[in-house]
């Protein structure tokens, strides 16, 4: 071989692996695309909040429809179905001895809450008051009209912990108190919910520096929630048709929703939970719209997991498709990072398929790790392996601990492993 030609086959080797290059480099950028509209505060953390839910499923659809996929119901990507919800969409002010608090920030006001509003004294409980049924009695007729205060910053025992967590309970719901509420102190990380029901009193969970609960000794607060009982939500999937002639479904799935807004402005955008399942779903349906799969293949978004898995369990009550004819189904949660790989629920259950899984990883060298775990009814999956359908539910490791916080932000999710994880599950789908 003389040099004009090995010049001509390196320049040609150098084409493709440019154009490789290029054709990932698009993909991760399509991916950050969406979920930066996904988490923008356009959205408004994807509740039902303003309609945050209803702006995000028509982003999804649009990108079903330009792809080209085949609507699963009828003329229409949407799949409707009611929730209820409890919702904050207005005031959400908590002044303590005069220092106003930051929302999501310094507190989180629980999901269930009712409104309140005023000016109240509290007062303290020690866990003593609370375990020992004499002083819990003594307690709860001091607490009329108040706010009860509780510091658990220092309390490791479970026990106790029990006692505490039952007391929560009694005082959200017990229609017998009269007490406005309870103030719970933590050092843990503030975490937050959805809820669909509305609870009797408020609980406002605090964690802030420094913060000495002996000399609280008033609240004021202005808290507005407001309780959904029929709210109209929808799924949106669509389907790309492969080229055998057998009616075997593959399914990939993710949950779009968030937990919407607590407060105007205190948005909790859920970059990684799951604007970036939702970016690897819609990954897929591009490059299977334009490479045709080998068995028929639906793509699912699902609305109210975060309240419920409620948005998987209309799904499965009204099916769209035969869900006896489901091959497998793979469920992406929490796609955003992959710094140490990646862990596949149910992994344990269906081993043959993870082994297939991890042999790959480990032929192609793509991802740090192939985490194997077993049942974990943790996400959308749950309800099709309910009923009898082979599912994994991945989700990736490592990286940003933002989750159900103010926090997870698209600005600060890396997409470390995006692409290497999106090209293993090509090969594994193709193994399938």
């Amino acid at each position: 071989m003389n040099n004009l030609n090995r010049t001509i086959i390196v320049l040609i080797l150098a084409f493709f692996v440019s154009t490789k290059q290029q054709a990932q480099a698009q993909q991760v950028q399509y991916a950050r695309g969406i979920v930066n509209t996904l988490a923008s505060d356009a959205y408004k953390g994807r509740g039902y909040v303003h309609g945050g839910d209803k702006l995000a499923a028509d982003y999804i659809s649009a990108l079903f429809k330009k792809d080209g996929l085949i609507p699963l119901n009828g003329k229409s990507f949407f799949q409707p179905y009611n929730l209820s919800a409890n919702i904050f969409p207005g005031n959400m002010k908590v002044v303590l001895n005069h220092e106003l608090l930051v929302p999501g920030k310094d507190y989180l006001v629980d999901a269930s809450s009712p409104s309140v509003k005023g000016n109240y004294k509290v007062i303290t409980a020690t866990v003593d008051d609370i375990i020992i049924p004499e002083n819990l009695l003594t307690l709860q007729s001091k607490a009329k009209g108040k706010f009860i205060l509780c510091d658990i910053r220092e309390l490791k025992s479970a026990p106790s912990m029990q006692a505490i967590n039952k007391f929560i309970d009694q005082i959200k719901n017990d229609p017998d108190l009269d007490c406005k509420g309870l103030i719970l102190i933590t050092n843990d990380k503030l975490t937050w919910t959805t809820e669909p029901f509305q609870s009797a009193r408020t609980v406002i969970t605090i964690n802030k520096k420094d913060l000495n609960a002996a000399e609280i000794k008033q609240i004021e607060v202005n808290i507005e929630a407001t309780f959904l009982p029929k709210y109209t939500t929808q799924n949106v999937a669509g389907m790309v048709k492969g080229t055998s002639n057998t009616d075997s479904i593959i399914v990939l799935t993710a949950h779009y929703d968030h937990l919407g807004e607590m407060g105007k402005g205190v948005i909790f955008h859920g970059a990684n939970d799951n604007a970036s399942g939702t970016a690897m779903l819609l990954c897929f349906a591009q490059y299977y719209a334009s490479h045709r799969p080998e068995y028929n293949t639906v793509f699912i978004a699902f609305s109210g997991e975060e309240i419920g898995l409620l948005g998987s369990k209309a799904f499965v009550d009204n099916p769209l498709i035969n869900l006896n004819k489901i091959k497998f189904l793979i469920n992406f949660d929490l796609a955003g990072t992959g710094d140490e790989g990646i862990k596949v629920v149910d992994g344990t259950v269906y081993k043959k398929q993870f082994d297939i899984l991890d042999s790959l990883n480990t032929e192609y060298k793509l991802l740090p790790k192939v985490e194997i775990r077993g049942e974990a009814c943790i996400s959308d999956h749950c309800r099709f392996y309910a009923k009898g359908v082979p599912s994994f539910f991945i989700y990736t490791l490592g990286g940003i601990a933002a989750y159900h916080d103010i926090y997870d932000r698209a600005g600060t999710l890396p997409l470390t492993q995006f692409q290497n994880y999106f090209d293993l599950m090509v090969k594994f789908i193709a193994r399938l």
